[in-house]
């Protein structure tokens, strides 16, 4: 399928399909067992500037978008989805800098996210606050130049590999929903320290963590977006970030079809191989159907975001206002509905994929030592982070009815 990307898209395509295949593919499964932070591979997408293919050019990146992330990420994920949340959680972590950031903190932080020089994660998540972000309890206090911290934040992906966060605290409590703030910490800060590593079902090759808040002193200048602006914040980052959950799970969907297409084509029973079966081509079309639909809902949505989201950063760096404030002067919408269904699309189909992946390849595709059960152990989290597809669904359900009453 012809999707029309320009010669920079193809080249970035065409760099992250290199590593995949030559440096991450034949050591995903060491990085699936010993759960090892992939640092090699890190490198090998620091020099190809992977890390800054959606960042401007005025701090140090590519000048792409949402379309652009995706590429990569979808092209590293069809070998490793958990070695692909190198470039996705840092992408996570700067886009609310990205949307919300005044010059100064941008000009402090894109350089080092975009370089890969510094990794980032994005916090928002508690032992009591997951899909309902206002239910946090972890507080912020204005203590003269400092906002002091105090809380725990869990399920961290990127963990202690990260050296900055954007995190999210309340600073009122009794503001609810208006009373949460985000802000941007470093590693090492006295009072940030890392709890329980996590032991998960799939994406084990990045780190999940819990970290700890003790008397956390972050300058107030790192308060991102304003005071009580913290679920603004949040919400106008998965508008732009939730796509890159959807490439994630895009590739690893597609990840799946290759080596089960591959041992179907070869594994022979009755005297003919497995794939020639017309059960088995049905479930070989369906899969493949599903992928290309999920792929063409997901570039076209972002390749329309980054209309407005590349505008909106260019209008940003001479009027000094905050590239989510421009995106909001340009144009009244916001891109919340077309997200969640990118993302809540491209993870079941990467869930369903998976899944009929290890039943084509039958008693093969359930061990360890072959690749497809680890891509569906993959791509169950694609259904659960950056919100629950329960979530998604309630999120598009409700402007599809808001859409209808406007129309009258």
């Amino acid at each position: 399928m012809n999707y029309f990307l320009t010669e920079e898209q193809q080249a970035i395509q065409e760099t992250a399909r290199e590593i995949a295949q030559k440096k991450i593919k034949p050591v995903r499964e060491h990085y699936d067992v010993t759960e090892e932070y992939p640092w090699p591979i890190v490198e090998e997408l620091r020099k190809a500037d992977l890390f800054g293919v959606y960042f401007p050019t005025q701090y140090g990146g590519l000048g792409g978008g949402g379309l652009e992330l995706c590429l990569a990420v979808e092209e590293i994920s069809r070998a490793c989805g958990g070695i692909a949340l190198t470039i996705a959680c840092t992408a996570l972590c700067a886009f609310p800098i990205i949307l919300f950031g005044t010059p100064e903190q941008k000009k402090k932080y894109l350089p080092d996210l975009a370089s890969g020089k510094r990794l980032g994660a994005f916090t928002i998540t508690e032992p009591e606050a997951g899909s309902d972000a206002t239910a946090t309890r972890c507080s912020a206090k204005l203590e003269g130049n400092y906002y002091v911290l105090n809380g725990t934040k869990n399920f961290c992906s990127n963990g202690n590999a990260a050296e900055i966060y954007t995190l999210f605290a309340t600073t009122n409590p009794a503001r609810g929903a208006r009373g949460l703030s985000a802000f941007i910490l470093e590693k090492g800060w006295p009072g940030l320290s890392f709890g329980k590593k996590e032991v998960k079902m799939g994406i084990r090759a990045s780190p999940t963590y819990e970290i700890n808040l003790d008397n956390c002193k972050v300058p107030k200048e790192n308060l991102l977006g304003g005071e009580g602006r913290g679920l603004s914040v949040a919400q106008g980052t998965f508008d732009i970030s939730r796509p890159g959950v959807a490439s994630q799970a895009l590739g690893i969907a597609q990840g799946a079809i290759d080596e089960a297409l591959a041992y179907a084509k070869m594994r022979k029973q009755f005297g003919q191989s497995i794939a020639s079966f017309q059960s088995s081509l049905h479930m070989i079309a369906d899969m493949s159907t599903q992928v290309e639909a999920a792929r063409a809902l997901l570039y076209s949505v972002t390749k329309a975001m980054d209309k407005d989201l590349l505008a909106a950063e260019e209008a940003a760096e001479k009027s000094g206002k905050t590239v989510y404030d421009e995106m909001k002067k340009n144009s009244s919408k916001r891109w919340t509905k077309e997200s969640a269904m990118v993302k809540l699309f491209c993870s079941d189909v990467s869930m369903k994929v998976t899944t009929d992946a290890v039943q084509l390849c039958g008693g093969i595709g359930y061990m360890r030592d072959f690749p497809v059960e680890k891509f569906m152990r993959d791509a169950k989290i694609t259904q659960i982070y950056e919100g629950t597809n329960q979530i998604q669904r309630n999120e598009i359900g409700a402007a599809v009815i808001k859409e209808l009453a406007q129309k009258g």
